[in-house]
């Protein structure tokens, strides 16, 4: 017979990633208590398989490479990369797939930890088929936070399902480089990846079915694939894939659109993540479907989602209610399982808000829907989300494109141009890099900026506070930057803008 344990907190987080840690440590810190479940790793998919891995699998080649750009420098590099040294260090990096020491931040942070896979059962119920091989049976006072991550969407191509490609998680934990790699997807994860295992030696060939990072201003995304073709990556853009089938040796062969072929001895699927929402009972609170599907939720600026109903405990109508009173929310999703921003800062920075929301109603000191860009509400996730794709060259931008600004009712101009400063000059030989800016007319504010180059990730914070800020751009002008910095772009850019 199964043991079965009964246990009531004010707060239960189920997901152990960077998100739900970060839920976690603000609840306690407002004083509540917190369990938080977890069926792999406590540190998620960050710390394992994504985020840090996958640049320490990057970092070597862009430091060589670097080098190889700078006259003294370049004379000095005999060598290519040492594949075996750039995996030792992504495994120290991972921790060696070990979470002791997350664990142990857990404990020293007074937040209780249950491995196992939880569910919920019911309104403020949630019940963990533990690893121990014991039933907990959990109870929430306040809040139950769903922060499970996201899953790999894989394409409905014939022939893939069950093939034993790689998704993220398998080429971020290789054990060795590949001879040959293919890669489907040309988003930020297929063309981080493609680069890194170019650079330890593999034949990579990337086969994206529309443009290569597309959601970027071709501009910069055309500096990137210059940087994938340079180090010998075969880049077909605009391609689609007809099947794949695996040989019995192991190779896989894609069979593309266009009548071509590729064989690799890996395939990497990188075609984005959905939330990993399936299996965690939201069919109990009325938030599941009779197709079993389980819809995105719908979330308010703390992270509550709505839709909830209270004493449900079938397939109901998700329209019943809102859960957003005071008496009524309990349950909130953050980060990937919110589906509104895929990214880890941006889930921890939700994260942050939401535990501090989860607090402040428990005390009676937050009554309704919160102010904008007050602690308690998302406002970043509308307006000012940063994102970095760490090829080489790197691109980086925050807030809005001109596109988005457009369709969301602005009165928009940008200005753009190569960033050719004293600073980049002194970077590297031949440095290529491009600049935007995005400016609100009405109001003479940034809604968004785009850096693409080596290094430029360390331009976006500044971007980042201007346009949280909105900093008015005569105001701007006088953030004067250091000579001679790559950062020197920010006054061309505004000379430009006519400043």
């Amino acid at each position: 017979m199964t043991a079965r344990v009964e246990r009531e907190f004010d707060v239960i987080v189920i997901g152990a990633g960077a998100v739900g840690e970060n839920v976690a440590d603000r609840v306690v810190q407002g004083g509540l208590t917190a369990v938080i479940i977890e069926a792999e790793l406590v540190g998620g998919e960050c710390s394992y398989w994504a985020c840090m891995p996958s640049k320490a699998l990057l970092r070597p080649g862009t430091a060589l490479h670097g080098a190889q750009t700078v006259p003294g420098a370049e004379e000095a590099v005999t060598r290519t990369l040492d594949a075996s040294a750039v995996l030792k260090r992504r495994d120290y990096f991972t921790s060696n797939w070990q979470d002791d020491g997350q664990v142990k931040w857990l404990e020293d942070t007074g937040i209780e930890l249950i491995r196992g896979r939880g569910r919920l059962t019911g309104p403020r119920a949630v019940e963990v088929a533990g690893r121990d091989g014991v039933s907990y049976q959990l109870s929430a006072r306040h809040a139950v936070v769903l922060s499970t991550g996201s899953a790999p969407t894989a394409p409905p191509v014939d022939g893939l399902a069950g093939l034993g490609y790689w998704t993220t998680r398998e080429a971020t934990s290789a054990r060795s480089v590949p001879r040959s790699l293919a890669v489907l997807g040309g988003g930020v994860a297929g063309t981080e990846l493609a680069q890194a295992f170019a650079r330890l030696g593999s034949a990579v060939t990337l086969v994206a079915r529309g443009g290569l990072l597309s959601m970027y201003p071709k501009d910069a995304a055309d500096l990137v694939l210059a940087g994938l073709r340079a180090d010998g990556v075969d880049v077909r853009l605009n391609t689609g894939t007809e099947r794949v089938t695996r040989s019995g040796g192991g190779y896989f062969t894609v069979d593309l659109a266009d009548g071509d072929s590729i064989t690799a001895e890996r395939l990497l699927v990188a075609t984005g993540r959905h939330p990993a929402l399936d299996g965690l009972g939201l069919e109990t609170v009325g938030l599941g479907s009779t197709d079993g599907k389980v819809p995105p939720l719908r979330t308010d600026t703390t992270g509550l989602v709505e839709g909830i109903i209270e004493g449900a405990d079938a397939v109901g109508d998700a329209g019943g209610g809102t859960g957003t009173d005071d008496g009524g929310g309990w349950l909130y999703a953050v980060g990937d399982a919110a589906g509104r921003v895929m990214l880890t800062h941006q889930g921890k920075y939700s994260a942050r808000a939401t535990g501090d929301a989860i607090a402040a109603r428990a005390k009676g000191e937050l009554k309704g829907t919160p102010e904008p860009w007050s602690r308690f509400a998302q406002t970043a996730n509308e307006h000012a989300v940063p994102n970095v794709v760490f090829t080489d060259p790197e691109l980086a931008s925050v807030g809005r494109s001109v596109k988005q600004a457009q369709t969301d009712g602005y009165s928009v101009s940008s200005v753009e141009l190569p960033i050719s400063v004293a600073g980049s000059s002194l970077h590297s030989e031949h440095y290529e890099g491009w600049a935007q800016l995005v400016v609100d007319e009405d109001r003479k504010v940034l809604l968004g900026a785009t850096f693409a180059g080596p290094d430029v990730a360390e331009l976006l914070h500044a971007a980042t506070i201007a346009v949280v800020g909105e900093v008015p751009l005569d105001r701007l002008w006088h953030a004067v930057p250091s000579y001679p910095t790559v950062s020197e772009v920010w006054l061309r850019l505004l000379e430009e803008y006519g400043l």
